[in-house]
């Protein structure tokens, strides 16, 4: 039978540091990949429900859920209450004996009956290629199943009796529960020629959901933030550290690909890459946090993926430092009709100036935390400012990935002024070797020509790019990034107009010009984050609170956030979790905090 549309924001996330699954509000696990993030899923009913596979244990009576994660992590409890009874389902992904490096690619799912007598109906249903290619499921023994087809498997161990079904591609079956009584599924993703089924009992399965609860919690343990909000700053740090890749050290966007910006639109994208600009955001993030480990990591993927060479630089990679994303549209049904679904994505090709910026900034940031620079990062740091010394007067695609011509847009001019400033202060603090005179004269020209070209005296404002008369939410780096103060009166008033033309209620639009697609999209969270922050710079202590409390009600029911929101209805909109999203929430706590001890 097909898998019921769950909307985004129904869904919770588990991981194990190389990938992710999502988990509905009603325990059906519709998303699932195995290995990395980017790889083809096991379940994919999230963005074709007829076939695209998934793996339900729900009750076989009406009921009501609630759904929870245990404290400080990611592992996950969907509760649910029938008239006969309530039972709980425990979900993880499994985590290896030394922690996320080596992983054994499985999710585990344990059910236990609470109180009184439960119904629980059983369907597995792999689809591997996104749903297109259906597997031949077979028993190797009672409780001990295996599924193939094309380059993917997964062997399956449950204690409920299930059958294969006639077509041969799904396993189902209805159990009883009494009080005290359990049952359980392992879903393990293999090759289909090292494919050997073991037993391994549900004493194993219990211990790998201990040992993943373990883990996340002694990660969140150590996160030193005491200001405000800290629950929900521990549940966004949770969500940052389970999208980094821990074999590689790479970070992704979100664990998903085209869930759609426009419900039954076309702005539906696959965000299961590193994004430079995204990851450099994120690991701000966990810096505030007090985490360390996970910037050592990335700044060691970004030498080796770049070899130092800033002419190469690109926006965006593969978690493995792949270059190739290649655009490709699926014929698959999309998430509540929005077509296409892509996989790979075109923004690899892309000039975007503001990531050089970010890049340069992450060097810094490590520098200040203790990190040291090698060879190749310096090289990387001295190539991209002599990129930008020939291109900062160039158009670009700038941080929104717009599809239609260049522009010079503001934001980008200002992160170019970023890579330059902090190239010199890493000069500086390091003692390498670098025309440092020539390096300011070329922060002083960009700062002009953002004075200058990005300012419009007639609408009192900077503009989202040169010859333009609206506005853009990214303008609020002017500040973020310290090009000016926040009590800057040429900043005051752009940031008046923003919330004046862009603003709906706590959210903002990125903007309201027409950028090539059809459709409206939502509100988008990071950048309604960056209100905040902007806010608390000022010294606007109210307002950031009211702000960011009103946000925070528009988190899902665990505490999560897609990409964008729609701000009248409070539907969520986009890749699910987003990384960006939870880096503002985090930041713009962080600052709160801040203003409040000042």
């Amino acid at each position: 039978m097909p898998c019921a549309q769950h909307e985004i924001e129904r869904h919770a996330l588990i991981g194990d540091c190389h990938s992710a699954a999502l988990v509905a509000a009603d325990g059906t696990i519709d998303w699932c990949c195995f290995h990395r993030f980017d790889q083809r899923p096991s379940f994919a009913g999230l963005v074709d429900h007829l076939r695209g596979g998934w793996l339900a244990v729900t009750p076989g009576a009406p009921a009501r859920f609630t759904q929870r994660y245990r404290p400080s992590s990611n592992v996950l409890e969907t509760r649910f209450e029938t008239s006969s009874g309530a039972a709980v389902i425990v979900d993880a992904m499994s985590l290896g004996s030394f922690g996320p490096e080596m992983p054994p690619m499985e999710l585990v799912r344990l059910v236990s009956c609470e109180r009184g007598s439960v119904t629980v109906d059983v369907e597995i249903a792999p689809r591997f290629d996104y749903g297109m290619t259906v597997p031949r499921v077979r028993a190797f023994g009672s409780g001990i199943f295996a599924a193939y087809g094309g380059a993917d498997a997964v062997e399956i161990e449950t204690d409920a009796p299930l059958r294969i079904d006639p077509d041969g591609s799904a396993l189902l079956g209805r159990l009883r529960l009494a009080e005290g009584e359990q049952c359980f599924v392992r879903v393990r993703s293999v090759d289909p020629h090292m494919l050997a089924p073991q037993r391994r009992g549900r004493a194993d399965v219990a211990a790998r959901i201990q040992r993943a609860d373990d883990f996340w919690s002694s990660w969140a343990s150590r996160c030193t933030y005491d200001g405000p909000y800290r629950e929900a700053v521990v549940r966004s740090a949770l969500v940052l550290k389970a999208l980094t890749n821990a074999p590689t050290g790479a970070i992704v966007a979100a664990p998903t690909t085209s869930l759609p910006e426009t419900l039954g639109g076309v702005r539906n994208w696959d965000y299961r890459y590193t994004w430079l600009r995204d990851a450099a955001m994120h690991l701000d993030a966990l810096f505030a946090l007090g985490y360390v480990d996970e910037a050592r990591a990335f700044v060691a993927w970004l030498a080796r993926t770049t070899a130092g060479r800033a002419d190469e630089l690109q926006v965006v990679y593969g978690s493995g430092g792949e270059r190739l994303l290649p655009e490709i549209d699926l014929p698959l049904a999309g998430h509540a009709g929005a077509r296409p679904v892509r996989i790979g994505n075109a923004a690899a090709s892309q000039r975007q100036l503001d990531v050089y910026g970010h890049v340069v900034s992450t060097v810094h940031r490590w520098l200040e935390h203790g990190g040291e620079l090698d060879d190749d990062l310096w090289l990387l740091v001295r190539g991209i400012v002599e990129i930008i010394e020939r291109r900062y007067l160039e158009p670009d695609q700038g941080i929104w990935e717009v599809r239609g011509q260049p522009q010079h847009f503001v934001a980008s001019k200002v992160l170019a002024w970023v890579a330059v400033d902090r190239a010199l202060a890493i000069a500086e603090r390091t003692g390498r070797d670098a025309p440092l005179d020539r390096w300011r004269m070329l922060r002083d020209a960009i700062r002009n020509v953002v004075l200058t070209r990005g300012w419009s005296h007639e609408k009192g404002s900077f503009v989202r790019a040169f010859g333009d008369d609206v506005v853009d939410a990214s303008l609020l780096e002017i500040a973020l990034y310290g090009f000016l103060p926040a009590d800057d009166p040429r900043f005051s008033s752009t940031l008046a107009r923003i919330d004046t033309e862009l603003a709906e209620g706590p959210f903002l639009r990125r903007y309201r010009t027409d950028d090539g697609l059809p459709g409206e999209e939502g509100a988008f969270v990071i950048a309604s984050f960056w209100r905040v922050i902007a806010l608390a710079a000022a010294g606007r202590r109210r307002e950031a609170r009211e702000a960011f409390e009103a946000i925070l009600r528009r988190a899902n029911h665990v505490g999560l956030f897609a990409e964008e929101i729609d701000p009248a209805t409070g539907v969520h909109l986009g890749n699910f979790p987003q990384s960006f999203s939870h880096v503002g929430l985090v930041s713009a706590a962080v600052a709160i905090g801040t203003l409040e001890r000042a």
